[in-house]
């Protein structure tokens, strides 16, 4: 356990990091808890340097004295080599987002899944899951894949426009949880699986800023239905926004957003961060993101 008196130094690694919201809402949650902490974006487009870097990275932290670092795209699995140990879950989902860096060693921790995870039973408590359908099975749809099937979902289909990738990403997942039904999906399918579903979990990058619209047909989503979106900038998608109309209980994306980071954040210092503080501060960066633009 850490001393409240220790100084805590941390870096984001991966493309494009700088306007990330992580490193605020971690430098926040640390001033309230009385604790010196530092946490820099460290942009591999700013530096140019490719995903591989990512090992030299790591070792030139270990010598400045961080205490550890979050990892987002490219990286995630290309860490995995230069790690001393990795989390069972990490391992079984072939990528990592948190490392530490403690007595020499990188100690590497996968906080996309717990974090959705913290998310569902936060935002959703009490949801059916017998049967969930999920649009996307890339990175983060396999970490959010492994928190539904951990959460107690029997039946999960992926959907994905890459069915190969979504089949082949159901096989790794039945392996880990044998009671449940894991099954590749193509997206024409979707009309014959939304009725039989409980809730709709939503991991493409459908609904961004970047990339505006609604990840499938809108009329396949009933007022039955719940709906959790990872998507978080906006944070009211067009997919959020029409199944809080139609009366469905949403998950918007913010909340993966801030489990993760609150689970990372636990991991560096040992200290337990206030998680609906964190959403609090977080909702506040977006909505300055949002007046801002």
């Amino acid at each position: 356990m850490s001393s409240r008196t220790e100084s805590y130094l941390v870096g984001l690694v991966g493309d494009g990091v700088t306007p990330s919201l992580t490193p605020p809402m971690h430098e926040h949650e640390a001033d309230l808890l009385g604790l010196r902490y530092l946490y820099r974006p460290i942009d591999l487009l700013e530096l140019g340097l490719a995903g591989e870097a990512v090992g030299s990275l790591l070792r030139s932290a270990r010598s400045l004295g961080f205490n550890g670092l979050n990892i987002t795209h490219p990286c995630k699995q290309l860490v995995l080599a230069h790690l001393d140990e990795i989390s069972p879950d990490a391992r079984r989902l072939g990528a990592v987002n948190t490392v530490v860096i403690r007595d020499g060693r990188f100690v590497g921790h996968n906080t996309d899944w717990s974090g959705f995870a913290a998310a569902l039973a936060a935002g959703l408590p009490g949801a059916a899951l017998e049967h969930v359908v999920q649009l996307g099975a890339g990175g983060a749809g396999s970490a959010v894949a492994y928190a539904l099937l951990s959460a107690g979902v029997r039946t999960l289909d992926l959907v994905d426009v890459d069915p190969e990738r979504a089949a082949q990403r159901a096989a790794e997942l039945a392996g880990f949880f044998p009671d449940s039904t894991i099954t590749g999906r193509m997206t024409a399918e979707l009309p014959q699986l939304m009725p039989a579903a409980d809730g709709l979990v939503h991991c493409t990058p459908v609904g961004m800023a970047a990339h505006p619209g609604a990840p499938l047909d809108l009329e396949l989503v009933e007022s039955r239905h719940w709906v959790a979106d990872i998507v978080y900038r906006p944070i009211d998608t067009e997919l959020v926004r029409d199944a809080r109309a139609k009366g469905c209980t949403v998950l918007d994306g913010g909340r993966m957003a801030v489990g993760q980071a609150a689970d990372a954040f636990r991991i560096f210092t040992g200290l337990e961060p206030d998680a609906d503080r964190m959403r609090s501060h977080f909702l506040q960066l977006v909505a300055a993101e949002e007046v801002a633009a």
